[in-house]
């Protein structure tokens, strides 16, 4: 019976032995974090590399790859999460599955280690204005001394870094002669320094980096994130603001609140929404919007017009403040701006339509002819009667009929006193006279 019970007890302690290895192994195996930067490098990208960052941080991860796959993006983007690559003490490795244009080359190069797929490629890098055109030798010149910092804080050839973004260096052997941007493909990137290694896919990556047994972490944008992300792109905001302003519009010259009303708060709120899920906006931005607001409702109530305008400056400086750019803000204020402009003409000019939102507050009421209202006695039994002149029509002047004074003008010409005269027209007040000529009869 002995014997059975140290069979079982050796037995049990050997199942325990054989189930922690793998537990120690797990215990002991690098966290690495994978996190996708793909499509273009836009505000709400932003807040999904926060969040990650800060769970691998949370995580003790050792390492984050970030598989780049983007044709760019902008400037500003780029260097609000250049900052937050440069904030962590986290092992950064870039691995370009396909292609690192502008500034997904200019986030790689703030990587530790750059690793490339075989047909991946790097660089092409020039700053373009939101007209497509090539920005102004300003905005070059400090995107240029970017790139090349970039390049030089990782030990790699600056020259490299300048071609990308400066067609004026000359490459011919990477070509990139005087005139052309350089994109280098993944065997170029490695000739030149700029990679560390081609592979072919995350586990041969893994094998590179000496990553082997790693846990690997894959996080992916939530909902809320990918709907900031499209609400925050530079091209979404000036129309979303656009439907805002011509939904309210609309909805001003309507009775109640409907369709359009509806669609124009919509909007609002989404612009808002985006731009705080985006780390963009504040809630000082949305106090401010809440108080512009007030301010134009007490302008119903209140005389002189200052409420409203400080009401739509306040309104106005709130949605700049929670753009963050400041410049393409503005510009998509004023578009929005001459959309509701534009359709405030087209509904008064063509539709006809009046402020039924002031209708309380305006008197639209009117004293008409068609209503039987005058402003003055019509004396239109008058035309054809002769008078005599009273005083010398210049040509304005008083006539006489039937002992009753009367003001009245001359057809143009002038009449002296005592002349006899013939009423010709009445328009209201305004009698017209004529002289009698000689051998007309006079009743």
């Amino acid at each position: 019976m002995k014997l059975f019970r140290y069979i079982i007890s050796f037995f049990l302690l050997f199942l325990t032995f054989f189930i922690m290895i793998p537990t120690m192994a797990s215990a002991d195996a690098p966290i690495v974090y994978k996190i996708p930067i793909h499509k273009e490098v836009e505000k709400g990208l932003y807040a999904f590399l926060k969040r990650s960052i800060h769970e691998a941080e949370e995580a003790g991860a050792d390492a984050i790859i970030l598989e780049i796959n983007t044709p760019g993006g902008f400037v500003d983007s780029a260097e609000k999460i250049v900052n937050l690559l440069d904030s962590t003490s986290i092992r950064k490795i870039a691995y370009i599955n396909s292609e690192a244009l502008s500034a997904g080359a200019y986030l790689a190069l703030h990587t530790d280690e750059i690793y490339m797929s075989p047909g991946g490629t790097i660089g092409a890098a020039a700053v373009i204005d939101s007209s497509g055109n090539t920005a102004d030798k300003k905005a070059n010149s400090a995107w240029k001394a970017k790139m090349i910092n970039a390049a030089e804080l990782t030990g790699k050839n600056p020259i490299y870094a300048q071609a990308m973004a400066d067609e004026t260096v000359h490459l011919p052997e990477y070509r990139a002669p005087s005139g052309e941007l350089l994109t280098l493909t993944s065997s170029e990137a490695l000739e030149v320094g700029y990679s560390n290694g081609t592979v072919r896919s995350l586990k041969g990556l893994l094998g590179l980096t000496n990553l082997t047994d790693a846990k690997i972490v894959e996080t992916e944008e939530t909902f809320t994130e990918l709907l900031a992300r499209f609400i925050t792109n530079p091209i979404v905001v000036p129309i979303l603001l656009s439907i805002a302003s011509l939904g309210l519009i609309v909805e001003l010259y309507s009775p109640g609140f409907g369709v359009a009303g509806t669609m124009g708060l919509i909007s609002l709120a989404l612009f808002f929404f985006g731009h705080l899920v985006a780390g963009l906006a504040g809630y000082e931005a949305i106090i401010i919007f809440v108080i512009g607001v007030i301010l134009i409702i007490a302008e119903f109530y209140l005389p002189g017009g200052i409420s409203g305008i400080l009401g739509a400056a306040a309104i106005i400086f709130s949605i700049i403040l929670a753009g963050g750019n400041i410049f393409l803000m503005s510009i998509s204020v004023l578009i929005a701006l001459t959309v509701a402009i534009v359709g405030m003409v087209i509904i008064m000019k063509f539709f006809g339509k009046q402020l039924k939102v002031l209708s309380k507050v305006i008197l639209s009421d009117a004293t008409t002819t068609e209503q039987g209202y005058v402003s003055n006695e019509n004396r239109l039994e008058l035309i054809g009667k002769i008078a005599v002149t009273m005083t010398p029509l210049r040509p304005a002047g008083s006539i006489r009929i039937h002992d009753e004074r009367i003001d009245a003008v001359s057809d143009g010409s002038f009449v002296e006193r005592d002349k006899h005269v013939i009423i010709i027209k009445v328009e209201g007040s305004r009698i017209v006279v004529r002289e009698v000529s000689k051998g007309e009869e006079i009743e």
